[in-house]
């Protein structure tokens, strides 16, 4: 992994337009299928949270989710469904992202994406993306903190719609992981102490520990 959390945090200010996408497509079994975007954490639903956190870094901001978008009534953001049918997992709400920037922002090379789940992403997550991957010299970057892997929280170029569109349709690839192996992925790394930035919520206990977490999390970095 390369100690790109120490990298100097003056490239948010030269790292190129990118697009945020907040993925909130899962089926969320663990929490009764509840949907997650709307789970309160610290008196806010994890959607406000995460946009909150995020929209300062990117140029533009929407949400992937399926089913009814009157469900998101209360926010003002974009929201897009899955070209692929069948619920074939998080690649397909990345590809929903990608061809919604070659469509609404053609100028655009990046989106970043990150999962609704949440709450506590960092506010230089998409600058220290685009350092890894410029380090690394890699088409993708996505966080990492202690020895774990966020796939979802990452950074993906639209040049790579196309490929995506085909492993997905063609060579029957769902996982995350399998396709990203086939370009590169650099890593962002950052501590996970005294908490995980990547905490995420999976189940009823999460919520809590979340909700305990929150006042700490909102006033650090």
């Amino acid at each position: 992994m390369s100690p790109s959390s120490s990298l100097p945090l003056s490239t948010h200010d030269i790292f190129p337009p990118t697009l945020g996408v907040i993925l909130a497509g899962g089926h969320a079994s663990r929490l009764g299928y509840r949907d997650k975007a709307l789970v309160e954490v610290g008196g806010a639903p994890l959607l406000a949270r995460v946009s909150t956190r995020l929209l300062p870094q990117v140029a533009r901001m929407i949400l992937s989710a399926n089913g009814h978008p009157s469900r998101f009534a209360f926010s003002d953001l974009p929201i897009i469904s899955d070209t692929i049918p069948d619920f074939p997992g998080p690649l397909a709400g990345i590809l929903a992202g990608l061809d919604w920037a070659a469509a609404h922002l053609p100028h655009l090379d990046w989106i970043a994406s990150v999962p609704v789940d949440c709450p506590f992403l960092p506010r230089d997550l998409v600058a220290r993306l685009h350092a890894a991957r410029v380090q690394e010299r890699t088409s993708l970057a996505c966080a990492v903190s202690g020895a774990r892997r966020h796939h979802l929280a990452a950074l993906w170029p639209v040049a790579l719609r196309e490929d995506l569109r085909r492993a997905l349709t063609q060579d029957d690839v769902r996982r995350v992981a399998d396709w990203t192996a086939r370009h590169g992925v650099a890593s962002a790394v950052w501590p996970d102490e005294p908490f995980d930035p990547f905490f995420n919520i999976n189940t009823p206990k999460d919520v809590t520990e979340a909700d305990r977490l929150a006042q700490r999390a909102d006033t650090g970095p």
